[in-house]
């Protein structure tokens, strides 16, 4: 009987272990970007071109899952070459000092049917503050060649004084609120 329930323990701690499923963002199919108004009456947009993102996650419905996103600063992209220049120097993202940008998830509330509050450390420009999320999990298919790969729409705001982001400018040439817009597809790893 002893033998039987180490077992059965074995065996249940095992599943858990390797019920944990990683998945990574299919970059070809993913962008993070961003919106900012523009002397309060227009909207600039822009993405990041370079970046990773993981979820790792154990529940099918991503109940459980835990996010990590690390942005390359320089790959900047407004459309702009000269603004994307200005917003690479120390006026702004400082990115040769500070390259990086990372999210990392702390806590993950369900609201609706796949649609979760996600709340983690956000970090760039040498400060990090607690952002909350909204994540919308559009689904799970398998591709042609039988890969899974899951959808999500992720979306926030976040204010720029926070994180001591351009602050010679005034809202009434940028406005402090940025909103934050991802879309991307995970393949299972």
């Amino acid at each position: 009987m002893k033998q039987l329930f180490s077992l059965l323990t074995i065996a249940f701690l095992s599943t858990g272990v390797f019920a944990q499923t990683t998945w990574k963002a299919d970059k070809a199919h993913s962008q993070v970007s961003f919106g900012i108004t523009h002397m309060t009456i227009s909207e600039v947009e822009g993405l990041f071109n370079k970046f990773d993102a993981t979820i790792e996650a154990s529940e099918e419905d991503f109940s459980d899952a835990k996010y990590k996103v690390e942005i390359d600063v320089p790959s900047i992209d407004t459309g702009v070459e000269m603004r994307d220049n200005h917003l690479k120097n120390a006026d702004f993202f400082d990115a040769e000092k500070y390259p990086k940008m990372t999210f990392v998830s702390t806590s993950s509330e369900k609201v609706g049917e796949g649609k979760y509050k996600v709340t983690g450390d956000l970090t760039f420009h040498g400060v990090t503050k607690p952002v909350t999320l909204d994540v919308w999990h559009r689904g799970t298919v398998k591709d042609q060649k039988g890969n899974l790969i899951s959808g999500f729409a992720i979306s926030g705001e976040i204010k720029r004084s926070d994180f001591n982001l351009g602050p010679d400018f005034p809202e009434a040439v940028l406005s402090d609120k940025v909103v934050i817009d991802v879309d991307a597809e995970f393949k299972k790893a």
